[in-house]
């Protein structure tokens, strides 16, 4: 590919960050509220404590 070359996504894409420069504070601000979560410790420890071990063979019943 020529060094110059920008896809059409690529253009369009720069041209509406530039249009909405608040669209990577609105993304960083939704990523925040989805994934970014402090977990507590002590539940996390309850979680694993009362995991059961997976059989071998799950789907045979007999």
């Amino acid at each position: 590919m020529a060094k110059n070359y920008t896809s059409e996504i690529t253009q369009f894409l720069n041209d509406y960050k530039t249009r909405h420069p608040e669209t990577e504070l609105r993304q960083r601000e939704g990523r925040s509220r989805l994934w970014d979560k402090q977990l507590d410790p002590e539940l996390q420890d309850g979680f694993r404590a009362a995991q059961v071990p997976q059989q071998p063979y799950v789907y045979q019943t007999d």
